[in-house]
């Protein structure tokens, strides 16, 4: 059996640590920096095959128990997967209820803060994303805490552990072989995100050479380990959406690894990346539709931060239509972030019912997002009415390039020649109330009763800068509840509706809900003013809680 034994405490200077962030094993997004609301951050590595493990568990519960109240904040406590042996191998393990297990897939987290053995414990102060302290649970431990409370911690605490080994097989082979830039790298590139980071695109850099990833190494890193990019804010374990932008640990690896070997250029003499060409991105991808929606011009600012722009467009069908396609082609690529359209009555604006209505039922023509070119069919025999008269609805998301700019963005309507025997319908479920200055997780519900049998075929996530997280949930006659997607790390500035792979078929006599929370405490870095309560509204400075519910009922004819 390892023997665990104490050492004096050494002392360093304050030892500066990336920012990461990480799922734990139900799915809860954990990121470094999002714990300003607490003092500290505890972690210990974890590792099940280790001998010790329990006796490590048990010394740092001792702790966590007298612990976690100190201060004006507390402290949290959590494991880490540093074998990252994944979710599934992972939840028929024995752990403390009281602490989340962290999963570090493909150990790169546990790699970038250079843990060496199991039971290893990690003080991190989130605001400066500093290490505190490293070593054993134990009195050193303590020390150190009641030291950092106190305001006397100057230096980083380092004592010894002898415990289990962890093995970092992966990262080990990229350092005696680096991943190859042309045939590893770049690929992986060209696929994540050269959409958005290319010439005249809306990312604030191109990735067009390998010069440029060189120069920006250090930023692909840092957001490939706080999940900022790409942009992936699902659970990837519940649900599957192609509009998610999943990247998987494999990739992960071989960037991040790359990175850390001095992203080295290789051999080859042809860079792939200077090989891309975007020049044709105006096409019609199902040939020239039916009817060309051209959008408002829009004048864009150079700099600052845009609210929403909200306009409506006139249509001139003087008889009903059945769209059973849709694409936009946006007018300048570089600035438009997203862009939403609903199908609304005369007399209706872009929210319509959803200013006091907690559940509506609506029209929603798709959304534009960032990046590849699409075009969206609707299921097979489903189409979105657009009755005689109404109009469309559209709400503009913009960011700032440098530059100033005109957008005009037009979408491509694609027509059934007769009515399709069922609509695609959007059911709204949203709460209303008023978010406490300083609270980090305030907790919402909302729901809907579906009488009629349903195909569920996307959905979509929408709150404003207190937005955190958000899971969708389907209640069964028979009472099983059925989490169909979540989006556990929710961004404001990202809000794509998320189309099923495989659409769900609920049947009659089912409640859906969503459940999530608001985050308008210190830590959300979003946040405009953690002082202040929030009251809900449909403006970015209120707030709102609303799910959107993409369906169909396959046991139903007729228009809506």
């Amino acid at each position: 059996m390892l023997m665990l034994f104490n050492s004096r405490i050494l002392l360093a200077a304050p030892e500066r640590v990336s920012d990461f962030a990480m799922l734990d094993t139900v799915g809860e997004f954990h990121q470094l920096s999002r714990y300003q609301h607490r003092e500290a951050l505890v972690m210990m590595s974890f590792d099940a095959d280790c001998s010790t493990m329990d006796d490590h568990i048990t010394r740092l519960q001792a702790i966590q128990e007298k612990w976690q109240d100190q201060g004006e904040k507390g402290i949290e406590f959590v494991l880490l997967d540093s074998k990252g042996i994944g979710r599934n191998a992972a939840s028929g393990l024995a752990t403390p209820n009281s602490l989340p297990l962290l999963e570090d897939t493909g150990q790169l987290v546990s790699a970038s803060l250079a843990i060496k053995q199991a039971g290893e414990v990690l003080v991190l102060d989130p605001f400066r994303t500093t290490l505190l302290f490293r070593g054993m649970a134990g009195a050193e431990l303590e020390q150190t805490l009641a030291k950092f409370l106190a305001g006397n911690l100057q230096e980083t605490a380092v004592t010894s552990l002898h415990s289990c080994p962890l093995n970092y097989l992966d990262r080990d082979r990229h350092l005696e072989n680096s991943p190859d830039y042309a045939t590893e790298v770049a690929p992986i590139i060209i696929d994540h995100c050269t959409e958005c980071h290319r010439p005249d695109g809306v990312g604030p850099f191109a990735m067009d050479s390998h010069l440029m990833l060189l120069g920006w190494s250090p930023m692909i890193r840092e957001v490939l380990l706080n999940r900022r990019m790409p942009p992936t804010q699902v659970d990837p374990y519940i649900g599957h959406s192609k509009d998610a932008r999943y990247i998987s640990t494999k990739e992960l690896q071989t960037l991040v690894h790359w990175i850390d070997a001095g992203a080295p250029r290789g051999d080859s003499k042809i860079d792939p990346l200077e090989q891309l060409d975007f020049k044709n991105r105006r096409q019609w991808l199902l040939g020239q539709p039916d009817y060309i929606v051209k959008g408002p011009e829009i004048a864009v600012a150079s700099t600052g931060v845009l609210d929403y722009d909200y306009h409506t467009v006139e249509l001139p069908f003087t008889e009903d239509r059945w769209v059973r396609a849709v694409q936009y082609l946006a007018g300048d690529e570089s600035v438009l972030h997203h862009l939403m359209t609903f199908v609304v009555p005369p007399e209706e604006d872009f929210w319509g019912p959803e200013r006091q209505q907690e559940t509506a039922t609506r029209r929603f023509l798709e959304g534009y997002a960032p990046g590849r070119i699409t075009a969206v069919e609707f299921p097979p025999d489903t189409g979105v009415l657009i009755p005689a008269g109404y109009r469309l609805a559209m709400q503009f998301h913009y960011v700032t390039s440098g530059r100033s700019t005109l957008d005009q963005t037009m979408l491509g309507l694609y027509f059934h020649d007769l009515p399709p025997p069922y609509e695609k319908l959007t059911q709204v479920v949203a709460s209303h109330f008023t978010v406490p200055a300083g609270d980090n997780n305030f907790e919402l519900t909302a729901s809907h009763h579906f009488d009629n049998e349903v195909v569920i075929v996307g959905v979509r996530a929408h709150m404003h800068f207190r937005g955190k997280k958000m899971k969708f949930n389907a209640i069964l006659p028979n009472g099983e509840n059925l989490t169909l997607f979540s989006v556990p790390a929710y961004n404001y500035g990202w809000q794509p509706h998320y189309l099923f792979t495989d659409p769900v078929t609920l049947p009659a006599d089912t409640r859906i809900e969503i459940v999530g929370a608001l985050d308008n405490s210190m830590s959300n870095p979003a946040n405009p003013n953690p002082d202040a309560d929030v009251p809900f509204g449909i403006y970015s400075w209120e707030e709102m809680f609303t799910g959107y519910w993409s369906y169909y009922m396959p046991n139903a004819t007729g228009s809506h």
